[in-house]
C-alpha cells in the first residue's frame, strides 16, 4: 500500500527543535590537513587568514559514542535528524550568504536551528526535505549564513539506477576555462571522511554499498564535489571574495571514476558543475562577487 504525502508529514508535525549553539576555536590544523588530502603545495589559510568557503565543514564537529551510531554508520537520534521510521538520507544541495569570511585561528560560534521540513512526492516514494540553517559568528559578528537541504526517505524506496561497476578509465573533458581534475580513491574517501566526522558506510564499507544501498562502489562524499567546485574559484580567482553561493547535488560519482571541476566567470558570478564521462552534472554550483 503505498503512502501519501500527509502520511510522513505526521512523524513531523510537531517536531519542532530549539536552536543549539556551538563553539570552536576554528585551529589551522583541520585546515592544513585537508590542504594535504586535495594535494596542495601547503595550508590554504594560515592563523589569520580568512577561511576558504566551506571550510567551515571542517569545525564544529560532533563525535557521538559508538552505541549512538546506526546500522548504516548515522547517528539514530540527534536534534535535527526528523523522527522518521526507517530513516534513509541524502545530502541535496545547500546556500551560503558571506558577509565576511571566518578568520582562520580566531574563536567563533555557530548557531543551528531548523528552517523548514516539507514532505513532497517524488518519483520514488515520499520525500522529507529538511533544511538546517547556521549562522556563524565571530567577535559579535554574523560573518556567514548557510542552509543544508537533507533529503529524507522511509525505507529503502524504488532501486536506484547505477552503472554496473566504476569506469575507471574514461576522461571527461573541459567546458569552461577553470578546470580541475581529481580520481578519488579509497584512500581519499576515508580521509576526508575522518576530517569531518562521517562515519556513514556508503563512503569506505564497499559490501555495504552494493549489497545494502545498491551502489557499484563507494560513493564520492556530496561534501567533497561542493568543495571541489569552491577550489576552481579559489584557484582561479583568488582575489575575488565570494559574496554567495548555492550548490545542488545530482548524481552519485563513485570511487576511481575520473572527476572534472569545470567554471565558466562571467561578470561578477561564475557557474560551476562536477562531470564524468558518463554524466555531465553530478553536481552544479553558482558562485557570485562582492
Amino acid at each position: 500500500m503505498s503512502s501519501s504525502p500527509a502520511a510522513l508529514a505526521s512523524y513531523v508535525e510537531s517536531w519542532h527543535p530549539e536552536p543549539v549553539t556551538d563553539g570552536d576555536a576554528l585551529p589551522a590544523g583541520p585546515a592544513a590537513a585537508l590542504s594535504a588530502v586535495l594535494d596542495l603545495p601547503g595550508p590554504a589559510a594560515e592563523v589569520g587568514d580568512p577561511l576558504p568557503p566551506l571550510w567551515q565543514w571542517l569545525y564544529f564537529l560532533h563525535w557521538p559514542p559508538q552505541q549512538s551510531l546506526g546500522p548504516d554508520g548515522h547517528l539514530r537520534d540527534a536534534r535535527f535528524l526528523p523522527p522518521v521510521p526507517g530513516r534513509r538520507r541524502m545530502f541535496a544541495g545547500g546556500r551560503c550568504t558571506i558577509s565576511e569570511p571566518l578568520l582562520l585561528g580566531e574563536p567563533a560560534e555557530r548557531i543551528s536551528s531548523l528552517a523548514a521540513a516539507v514532505p513532497k512526492q517524488g518519483r520514488s516514494g515520499e520525500l522529507l526535505f529538511v533544511t538546517e540553517r547556521q549562522e556563524f559568528r565571530q567577535h559579535g559578528r554574523t560573518c556567514l549564513i548557510e542552509e543544508q537541504d537533507i533529503v529524507y526517505r522511509s525505507g529503502a524506496g524504488a532501486a536506484p539506477r547505477h552503472p554496473a561497476t566504476p569506469d575507471d578509465s574514461a576522461v571527461p573533458e573541459p567546458e569552461g576555462p577553470w578546470h580541475l581534475r581529481l580520481q578519488p580513491d579509497e584512500t581519499l574517501l576515508f580521509r576526508f571522511s575522518a576530517l569531518t566526522a562521517n562515519a556513514h558506510r556508503i563512503h569506505y564499507d564497499s559490501s555495504y554499498c552494493r549489497d545494502v544501498e545498491g551502489y557499484p562502489g563507494l560513493v564520492v562524499h556530496g561534501p567533497l564535489l561542493a568543495l571541489l567546485m569552491l577550489e576552481l574559484v579559489r584557484r582561479n580567482a583568488p582575489e575575488r571574495q565570494v559574496r554567495s553561493l548555492s550548490y545542488r547535488l545530482h548524481r552519485p560519482a563513485f570511487a576511481g571514476e575520473h572527476l572534472l571541476a569545470d567554471g565558466t566567470p562571467s561578470d561578477g558570478q561564475a557557474q560551476l558543475h562536477i562531470a564524468t564521462r558518463r554524466e555531465a552534472r553530478h553536481a552544479s554550483a553558482e558562485v557570485t562577487f562582492t
